[in-house]
C-alpha cells in the first residue's frame, strides 16, 4: 500500500459545528494548565527542598522528569487519540493530571513528589496532541490559522507567565506551604473543564477504512523508547557542568540505534497494513518537515531564555523571585498580543511572517546581552522588560504562524499524531537548548565568581549563555528562509 498521506473523503463534506469556538475554549484551559507546569514550579524548588529535604536528584526530576515524561507519551497518545477519539483521551489526561497534582500537593517525602511528578507529566503529554488534532478536525482554511494563533498565544503565555503565578501563590500562601498550592491549584481547574468536555468537545471523526483504529504496538514501543533514550542524557544534566558524568551519553547509543530501526518498521507496517503509529508520508510532506525543523530549533533557543535570566537575576543580583517573575510578564504579554493577531496575517503572509518573527526575536535577544553588559544593576529589570516584550512579540508571530504552515497539508485524519511529532520535536529541542544554556552559564558563573563578584560573573555568564541560545534562533531564521524560498519557487 502507498506511504503517502492521502485527504480522507469526508474532507470535502465538512460543515462546521457551532460549538467549535467554545469547546476551543475548552482544550485551550486545559491546554493552558498542563504547559503552565512546565514553569511554574521553577521558583518554587528552594521551597520544596527545604520542606521535604529534598535531594538534588530528586529536584532534577521534578524539574526535568516532567518534560522528560510530557515528550515520552507525546506520540503514542496521539495516535490512540487519531484511533479511539480525542474527547475520550482528553478527559482521561484531564482526570490524570488533577489527581497526580493533587498527590504531589500532599506529597511527603521528595521521591513522592518525584514519582507523581512524573506521572503528572505523563497525564500533561497525553492531553497535548488531542488539542492540536481537535483544531485540526474542527476547522479549515482561515479558521484553522486562527484557531493555531490562539494556541500559540496559550503556549507562550502559559510558559512566559508560569513564575509569576507561582511567586504570587508563594507570596499569598507562604514560602513553608505555598509549594503545595502550585499544585493543588490545578485540581478545581481540570474537574471544571470535564463536564465541558464532555459536552462540547467533538465526537471521534467517522473511520475511513478498516485499519483506523489498528494499533501498531511495536512501533509506539519504538518511539518511546527512542524518545525516552535521547532526551534523558539532555534532562539529566548535572550542575556540576555539561560534560561532567560522561556514562550519561550512553543513552544517545540506543537513541541512534532506535531511529532508522523505527523508521524501517514503520515503513513496513505502513505497506502492509496502512495504519503506521507515525506515517513515513509526513517525512515527504516538505511543508511539515520543515516546521518540525524550525520549531525544534527555535524551542533550544527560546526555552532556555527565561531561566538564565531568572538565575541572573536571583543569585547573581539578589532581585525577589517577585521581582524576576514581573521582570519577566512583558514577554508573556508581547506574546500572548501577538499571537492572537498573527492567525488572521498567515494567509497573506505565509512563511514571511515567522522569518520577520524570528528576525525580531534576535534582535531583541542582542538587545537583552548588550543590556546585561552596559545597564547599571538597579536599572536592569526596568530595561531588560522593554527588550523582552519585543521578544516576546517576536515569539508570538513564530510558534501559531510555523504551526499553521506546518499543519496545512496535513489531513485531520492524522492530526493528533502530527501535532504529537511536532511537539516531540519542541521538547527535544527545548532539552537539549536548556542543557546547553544552563551548563555554560553555572560554569562561566562558578569559574569568574570568585575574581568577578557575583554581580559581575552572573552578567558574564549569562552573556555566554545566551549568545549560545542565539546560535539555536539563528539556525531556526535559516531553516525559514530556506522554506521561504522553497514555497516562492513552487509558485
Amino acid at each position: 500500500m502507498s506511504e503517502s498521506v492521502e485527504p480522507p473523503t469526508y474532507e470535502t463534506a465538512y460543515v462546521p459545528d457551532p460549538r467549535r469556538w467554545k469547546a476551543l475554549a475548552v482544550c485551550f484551559t486545559g491546554g493552558f494548565v498542563t504547559m503552565l507546569d512546565v514553569s511554574i514550579v521553577n521558583v518554587a524548588l528552594p521551597s520544596m527542598q527545604h520542606a521535604l529535604n529534598a535531594g538534588a536528584a530528586q529536584l532534577q526530576i521534578i524539574i526535568a522528569g516532567y518534560t522528560l515524561a510530557f515528550g515520552l507519551v507525546l506520540v503514542p497518545f496521539g495516535r490512540l487519540g487519531d484511533a479511539h477519539g480525542r474527547r475520550r483521551m482528553f478527559m482521561i489526561a484531564m482526570a490524570g493530571f488533577a489527581l497526580f497534582s493533587l498527590l504531589s500537593g500532599v506529597a511527603q517525602t521528595d521521591t513522592q513528589l518525584a514519582v507523581f511528578r512524573l506521572l503528572q507529566g505523563a497525564f500533561a503529554g497525553m492531553s497535548s496532541p488531542q488539542v492540536s488534532g481537535m483544531i485540526q478536525q474542527m476547522f479549515r482554511g482561515h479558521e484553522r490559522a486562527k484557531a493555531f494563533g490562539f494556541l500559540g498565544a496559550t503556549i507562550g503565555v502559559s510558559t512566559a507567565i508560569g513564575p509569576v503565578v507561582g511567586g504570587l501563590i508563594l507570596w499569598a500562601a507562604g514560602t513553608a506551604t505555598g509549594w503545595r498550592w502550585i499544585f493543588l491549584i490545578n485540581v478545581p481547574i481540570c474537574l471544571g473543564v470535564l463536564p465541558l468536555a464532555r459536552r462540547l468537545l467533538p465526537d471521534p471523526m467517522p473511520a475511513t477504512s478498516a485499519n483506523t483504529t489498528r494499533l501498531d504496538i511495536i512501533g509506539l514501543v519504538f518511539i518511546a523508547l527512542g524518545t525516552a533514550t535521547f532526551m534523558a542524557p539532555f534532562v539529566t544534566t548535572p550542575t556540576t557542568g555539561f560534560f561532567h558524568e560522561p556514562q550519561r551519553w550512553l543513552w544517545l547509543v540506543p537513541a541512534f540505534i532506535l531511529a532508522p530501526v523505527t523508521f524501517f518498521w514503520e515503513r513496513r507496517y505502513q505497506r502492509r497494513y496502512n495504519a503506521a503509529v507515525l506515517n513515513p508520508g509526513l517525512l515527504r510532506n516538505q511543508s511539515y518537515v520543515f516546521g518540525a525543523a524550525l520549531g525544534a530549533a527555535y524551542f533550544a533557543g527560546f526555552t532556555g531564555l527565561m531561566l538564565i535570566v531568572s538565575m541572573m537575576m536571583q543569585t547573581g543580583m539578589s532581585h525577589s523571585a517577585m521581582a524576576t517573575g514581573v521582570v519577566q510578564l512583558p514577554f508573556a504579554i508581547g506574546s500572548a498580543f501577538m499571537a492572537s493577531r498573527a492567525g488572521a496575517l498567515v494567509p497573506r503572509w505565509g512563511r514571511r511572517l515567522v522569518v520577520a518573527g524570528l528576525t525580531a526575536y534576535l534582535t531583541g535577544l542582542a538587545a537583552v546581552i548588550t543590556l546585561i553588559w552596559f545597564v547599571p544593576t538597579n536599572a536592569i529589570p526596568y530595561t531588560l522588560a522593554i527588550a523582552l516584550l519585543v521578544m516576546g512579540a517576536g515569539g508570538g508571530a513564530i510558534i501559531s504562524p510555523n504551526q499553521a504552515l506546518s499543519f496545512q497539508d496535513v489531513p485531520p485524519q492524522f492530526g493528533s499524531v502530527a501535532g504529537a511529532v511536532l511537539q516531540v520535536g519542541q521538547r527535544a529541542g527545548a532539552a537539549v537548548g536548556v542543557a546547553i544554556v544552563l551548563a555554560a552559564y553555572l560554569s562561566v558563573f562558578v569559574s569568574s565568581v570568585a575574581s568577578l563578584g557575583p554581580v559581575q560573573a552572573s552578567r558574564h555568564a549569562a552573556s555566554i549563555a545566551l549568545a549560545l541560545s542565539s546560535a539555536f534562533i539563528i539556525a531556526a531564521l535559516v531553516v525559514g528562509i530556506l522554506d521561504l524560498r522553497r514555497r516562492h519557487d513552487l509558485r
